[in-house]
Formats: C-alpha cells, structure tokens, sequence
C-alpha cells in the first residue's frame, strides 16, 4: 500500500517514489511462503535479482538483518547500539565486541518483528505492554541458527509465560491451543488457576491471519515440553 507510512518513510529514505517501494514489496511478496499461506500471493512475475535477493536472505538471515539495520541507523543518523544494552561490554573490543552487538541487534530485530505481527500483544493473555512482553523463541536460539529470525518461530509472551514455554512448562497444540503441563497443575493453587489453568485449551490470540509454523512448535512440544 503506497499510503502505508512505513512505505512513505522508506521511500524518502531511499530516494524513490512510494509507488515503487510498494511494488517492489508486492513483488517479494510472492516469494514469502508466510504471506503464502495467509492466501496472499503478490505479483506472478518479477525480477530474476528479487529471488536472488530472496534466496540470499534465507540463506544467510542473520548476516543481512544485521547489514539492513546498519544500513537504516546510517540513513537515519540513528546510533545502531542505541537500541541494544551495551552497559556490560563497555570495556569489550574488536571481533568480540562486533559479535555481540551483531546478536544484539538481530535479537532486537526479531523481537520488532515478532511484538509487530502479534500487534503488541501476548498471544496467551492479550496483556499488551511492551514492557512486558518477550519475543520468545519456539526452537531455541542455540539449535538451529537458519531459524533464529523466522518471524513463525516466535510467540509474543507475557516474561512469566515466556519463562514457562522456555522451561518447558507450557507448551502449543497443532490446532493452536495453550497447554499447560502436569508440573504446573500439579502445584496447585490460587495463583496457578489464575495465571495457568484459566488458559489451559484456549487458543492463541493472533492477528491478521499470522500464526507460529506447526513445524516449529513441534519440535517444541517433543523436544522441550515436559508434559
């Protein structure tokens, strides 16, 4: 959508018209299985360089997501660390100090686009302050790094339920259902029936159609739930 803000903001940015930000965006569209299976297939033909582009992308996720960051906070004047905690390796230099922030900034990045497709809001509770919220990863950051910034391999989770489905306490149903294990209705109490049971069978509070890849929570359920 040519009117869409964002796209204004992009196209001042780079110099074109919105009209050709957007169908460069309509045209990547049709390569993006997510927007795929939402039934949106953007246009049928495109540049060769798109897919390229594409394919690089999906190959090597976290080296451009860091490189398209750099590359706003320069057009912006915006400091790239300006976003991320740095307080901890201030006296850090060199490779080691541009590997962290790069984890960083990719780290803030997916969150972006995680609290942005769950529209602010926990997928399990509906609380809706950012403050609050985590962009919790499905598959573990540490186990499959092609992953790390699928925006379908994160919830947006309230910190208490977010420390649950990483200790494996909760966990999501294939027909996109909360599940809470036997650890926590074994310790039963008031607290527990408010901020689990309730939610027990309920399903996920999605938006515009997004939902997490079954794929993903899959592997959740059999590698990290504790039933």
């Amino acid at each position: 959508d040519m009117q869409n803000p964002d796209v204004i903001e992009l196209a001042r940015l780079l110099g074109r018209s919105p009209a050709s930000i957007s169908l460069k965006l309509v045209n990547l569209a049709r390569l993006d299985p997510a927007l795929q299976t939402r039934g949106i297939r953007g246009m049928s033909h495109g540049a060769r360089s798109e897919v390229e582009i594409w394919d690089e992308f999906a190959e090597d996720g976290e080296t451009l997501a860091f490189e398209s960051e750099r590359l706003l906070a320069a057009r912006t004047g915006r400091d790239l660390e300006a976003d991320i905690d740095t307080d901890d390796i201030s006296d850090v230099e060199g490779r080691e100090r541009e590997a962290i922030v790069r984890t960083r900034v990719n780290q803030s990045y997916f969150r972006a686009m995680v609290l942005a497709r769950y529209r602010n809001s926990c997928c399990i509770t509906g609380l809706a302050i950012p403050a609050l919220l985590v962009a919790s990863h499905i598959v573990p950051w540490s186990k499959e790094p092609r992953e790390r910034l699928n925006p379908r391999n994160g919830l947006c989770l309230n910190a208490l339920h977010d420390r649950a489905f990483d200790r494996g306490l909760i966990t999501v149903t294939a027909d996109l259902r909360v599940r809470v294990g036997s650890t926590v209705r074994e310790a039963a109490s008031p607290a527990v029936a408010e901020l689990f049971e309730r939610f027990d069978g309920a399903p996920l509070l999605l938006a515009d159609g997004f939902a997490p890849a079954e794929s993903f929570l899959a592997y959740h359920r059999e590698n990290v739930f504790r039933g």
